[in-house]
């Protein structure tokens, strides 16, 4: 029982460790709380977290400004497998159409970790997108968003979506919300994961 516990904390610090670490750019720090094979799936971007990180470097260059923020936390560990799940805001200034807007997302962190050679590490980031909504930083300043645009998203991101395609992103339009076929998958992934099975998500597997 103690050692459940002191490997829950120290899973919980890793993602506490991950928002501290990507929102300050601290990158040396942040890549340790992956393994070599960590994949990070984004509405903005999917791949190893080297790839990640230097997408993250690229976008401060731009000006590109997302910050990060946690609440509950949830873990189930078996073996040296672990899911956990975070609630989280991401929250995204930018432009649309001229008109300086913060656009927040709120959902969940649902990652996959295991222990290797005693050492826990995050392999798979997942999120979750709950439900998001788009303010104007000046409420009389004018602002029509396409609808046909706004539409192609998930409501669980479109809001975010619109503003990251808007800066010069390929967003990625079959994310997990809140219900339907895409998180149900996540779910039984997870399952699996714990199980000690073979995994595939996104193309890509881990043993």
């Amino acid at each position: 029982m103690q050692k459940k516990f002191e490997d829950k904390l120290t899973l919980r610090e890793l993602i506490d460790n991950w928002v501290i670490w990507r929102d300050a750019g601290l990158w040396d720090k942040f890549r340790t709380v992956w393994h070599d094979d960590g994949r990070m799936m984004a509405t903005w971007t999917q791949g190893l977290a080297d790839e990640f990180i230097e997408m993250n470097k690229q976008g401060w260059e731009r000006g590109v400004s997302i910050l990060h923020f946690l609440g509950a936390f949830s873990c189930e560990i078996a073996g040296n497998r672990a899911v956990t799940q975070t609630k989280m805001t991401i929250s995204q200034r930018g432009k649309v159409h001229k008109v300086l807007v913060d656009v927040v997302c709120t959902g969940r962190f649902y990652d996959f970790f295991e222990k290797r050679n005693g050492k826990w590490g995050m392999c798979l980031r997942q999120p979750i997108y709950e439900k998001d909504r788009m303010d104007r930083i000046d409420p009389n300043a004018p602002l029509d968003l396409d609808q046909e645009i706004l539409s192609k998203f998930p409501t669980g991101y479109q809001h975010l979506a619109y503003l990251q395609s808007q800066v010069g992103y390929p967003v990625k339009s079959d994310m997990p919300g809140l219900k339907g076929p895409e998180v149900e998958a996540l779910y039984r992934t997870g399952e699996n994961w714990l199980a000690n099975k073979q995994i595939t998500w996104a193309g890509h597997s881990w043993g």
